[in-house]
């Protein structure tokens, strides 16, 4: 099996909380006493240094350094040293454009899926470890090189997902139907909608759903089904036969 150790967020905020506040518990769980030091990856925002404090603050306060890879006079060494990866919300088309002007796609893929170094995203850092950004609810501000993304898991997913309000009265399209027009296209992946307040933790081909609420799964052809936290999707890591 895969030594791949991946733990995608939805969101770095949730409601009523700070920075990582909801997720925080799972966090300490998913890195352990063995990682010291994390490096993040602060390129989804415009200021990398405010940013790198406020994650730097929250992970030592769980016990852990943070160095921002912004700082390092070469971020490929970065990652070839690093302990564990975190990489951050923001605009998911800043990032992957960074990625790949810092020639880091092949170095974090190698890091993560053949070496095990654990990978934490939150947002945008969730939406670059799936095959693309192609279900990314950002605004494309910069031009990448390419829409594919690490592929560290072999699909979508969606993070911040929304259901549809009932009593609104705006007419633009639902999120959901969004996801459903990307399935129009020919050999699309699954699509997995992440609501605010949850995670996916993957350990080898294993998947668990984690976190308060739940996700809507989105596969072509096939009507949108809902899951509760402690759904196993690790079907969707082997191609196995979806759920019925």
């Amino acid at each position: 099996g895969s030594p791949r150790r991946l733990l995608l967020i939805s969101n770095s905020t949730l409601h009523g909380g700070g920075y990582l506040g909801h997720c925080q518990q799972h966090i300490q769980s998913f890195l352990g006493q063995k990682v010291k030091r994390v490096l993040f990856i602060p390129y989804a925002l415009h200021d990398r240094d405010a940013y790198a404090r406020t994650a730097r603050e929250k992970f030592e306060s769980l016990g852990y350094g943070l160095d921002s890879i912004h700082e390092s006079c070469d971020p490929v060494e970065a990652i070839r040293k690093s302990e564990a990866i975190f990489i951050g919300g923001g605009n998911t088309f800043r990032l992957l454009k960074a990625l790949y002007d810092n020639s880091l796609i092949h170095e974090i893929r190698k890091r993560v899926l053949e070496d095990g170094i654990p990978y934490m995203g939150s947002s945008a850092g969730t939406n670059v470890a799936t095959i693309s950004i192609n279900t990314t609810n950002d605004m494309p501000i910069v031009y990448p090189p390419s829409l594919k993304a690490l592929g560290l898991v072999p699909f979508n997913i969606n993070p911040h997902y929304l259901d549809p309000d009932t009593k609104r009265t705006h007419m633009g399209e639902t999120r959901e139907e969004r996801i459903l027009q990307y399935h129009e296209e020919p050999n699309t992946p699954p699509v997995l909608g992440l609501r605010e307040g949850t995670m996916l933790l993957v350990e080898g081909d294993k998947a668990t759903l984690q976190g308060v609420t739940g996700a809507r799964l989105f596969l072509r052809g096939k009507k949108p089904t809902e899951h509760e936290p402690g759904t196993d999707f690790s079907f969707l890591l082997t191609d196995s036969k979806p759920l019925n």
